[in-house]
């Protein structure tokens, strides 16, 4: 990885500010893969609302799908492919719209946790993506401004969703995550979101290869008032930093700043709760709440 910073023109991993004016070429491969599929069904003589009805879908998913603005299921291709006789050309773009559907900034970010031995992050103003349910997901995307398109929430979310994929690896990374308490007491999405989204802290914590730590509002001494942060320490043995704040993700791989950026994340994690003395605030707010 070469040294250095990288802007990714995005919100922060875990918010919801990110601008679709700003997209990378997801958006280019969708209106390429919808025009090819207007191609084939005006060559078949097929009106969108015939077309659609071939395959098992609604003329304005089809509309939507031609136009670039929806995202082909696997199965829409393939009935598709079979209904105007493509010859496998249509089915053979399953892998270009799994990978589009998509932000290349979350792309990005998941390719980096997948190389990851070891992950550290501090969430000041949003819990953490990594352990983000899909309702308070959705919420927060919800709340972006200017306003997303229910396609653009669905994807957005379905991309956050998909990054927890991490749990699963083999062998596990090891995960920490330092919550400020604040972000345990907003109720985005509602109460019964929150109340959701602490009963899901309880349960990640229980992993082995998982710790979740609070920042009280109380603490006095205080080394993350500069902002969300993350690390992580590659397979390979070199260590990255994310910092995000608004519009932009600033990828860190130069050494000297990703260490800073480790040795403010450690003070964070010393001045913090404790795992277990972490759970049992959770459970606090759980039940207050």
């Amino acid at each position: 990885m070469a040294e250095g910073t990288a802007d990714y023109t995005t919100d922060g991993a875990d918010g919801a500010g990110w601008d679709p004016a700003l997209e990378d070429d997801s958006g280019a491969v969708m209106r390429a893969v919808g025009r090819m599929i207007k191609v084939w069904r005006e060559a078949a003589g097929l009106k969108q609302a015939e077309f659609g009805a071939g395959i098992g879908y609604g003329e304005e998913m089809v509309s939507s799908v031609e136009r670039g603005r929806r995202v082909p299921k696997p199965e829409f291709l393939d009935n598709a492919d079979r209904l105007l006789g493509a010859g496998g050309k249509i089915s053979a773009m399953k892998g270009e719209v799994a990978e589009a559907r998509y932000p290349k900034k979350v792309r990005d970010v998941a390719k980096l946790e997948a190389e990851a031995s070891e992950l550290g992050a501090f969430a000041s103003t949003v819990v953490d993506g990594l352990l983000q349910t899909e309702s308070y997901a959705r919420a927060l995307f919800d709340l972006r401004r200017p306003t997303y398109s229910e396609d653009e929430i669905d994807r957005q979310v379905a991309a956050r969703m998909a990054r927890q994929e991490i749990y699963s690896r083999r062998p596990a990374p090891l995960l920490t995550f330092v919550q400020e308490e604040a972000t345990l007491r907003r109720p985005i999405g509602g109460r019964e979101v929150l109340r959701g989204q602490l009963e899901h802290l309880l349960e990640m914590g229980e992993l082995r290869h998982v710790e979740i730590q609070v920042m009280p509002t109380a603490v006095e001494e205080h080394s993350g008032l500069g902002g969300s942060l993350r690390v992580l320490k590659l397979i390979d043995g070199t260590m990255v930093g994310l910092n995000e704040v608004q519009l932009t993700s600033r990828l860190i791989s130069e050494p000297r700043e990703a260490q800073i950026l480790d040795m403010r994340y450690g003070m964070i994690r010393a001045q913090a709760l404790t795992p277990r003395e972490s759970m049992a605030f959770i459970a606090k707010i759980r039940d207050e709440s």
